[in-house]
């Protein structure tokens, strides 16, 4: 099994990722420059890290979508290929149309880095099986692009077909305008395609896989890739 960290300039979050599954999910990573697009066909996995990816220049994620290496992506994802992006990484994927809707400039027009809640809204998805549904997971954010907007048709078929993973929280699992920290519409933090193969989400799991950090709630997401793909 190898996992593939795809890495755009001003990627700076595939270091945590490649940690996390090399040395506490015990699976070979391997960190691929965005330039080497052959070495993702090899891969049974992918993931696109959190970062500044040219800067946010234009938009966040806009230019990296617009790369030749992400024609190689949606080509493996069609295949069923997991396919997990992690804040720049879910921006990327809806800049590049594999997830529907956009991330905008936060509410408070401010760079928000801080401990939120989520509520587990699907545990069926391969990489939220290890949660339960209705549970509230503690996970930090680190964006100033994080508002999840789309139209009110693509967000009737979130709904009906399962596809919101995580909502923004309190505590006590209450999706309120207090616990919504960048102003998404439905408190919306991360999402899938139909498929259930594609997940994008703006909290950092792998920021939360480790009691030093603060938690491990986020160690659950790699887990159930991992697992996912030691059941095929």
């Amino acid at each position: 099994m190898k996992i593939g960290i795809i890495v755009f300039p001003s990627t700076n979050c595939d270091f945590d990722v490649e940690h996390v599954l090399r040395d506490i999910v015990k699976v070979r990573a391997e960190r691929i420059w965005y330039k080497d697009r052959g070495k993702v066909k090899d891969c049974d996995a992918i993931v696109i890290p959190g970062g500044f990816s040219y800067g946010d220049y234009l938009r966040a994620g806009a230019i990296a979508a617009k790369m030749p290496m992400m024609e190689d992506i949606k080509e493996i994802a069609g295949w069923g290929t997991p396919i997990l992006g992690i804040c720049n990484g879910f921006q990327i994927l809806c800049e590049s149309g594999l997830l529907k809707g956009s991330l905008s400039v936060n509410t408070s027009t401010k760079f928000i880095c801080e401990w939120v809640n989520l509520m587990v809204e699907n545990s069926k998805n391969e990489f939220t099986k290890f949660y339960k549904k209705g549970h509230v997971i503690r996970i930090p954010i680190n964006h100033m692009e994080g508002r999840y907007v789309a139209d009110k048709e693509t967000l009737k078929s979130l709904n009906e077909n399962s596809q919101i993973l995580f909502r923004y929280c309190n505590p006590e699992g209450k999706t309120t305008p207090q616990s919504n920290p960048n102003g998404s519409l439905e408190n919306i933090a991360g999402i899938c395609n139909k498929e259930g193969n594609i997940v994008g989400l703006m909290p950092h799991p792998e920021r939360a896989s480790e009691n030093i950090l603060g938690g491990e709630d986020g160690l659950k997401m790699f887990l159930g890739m991992v697992d996912a793909l030691e059941d095929d």
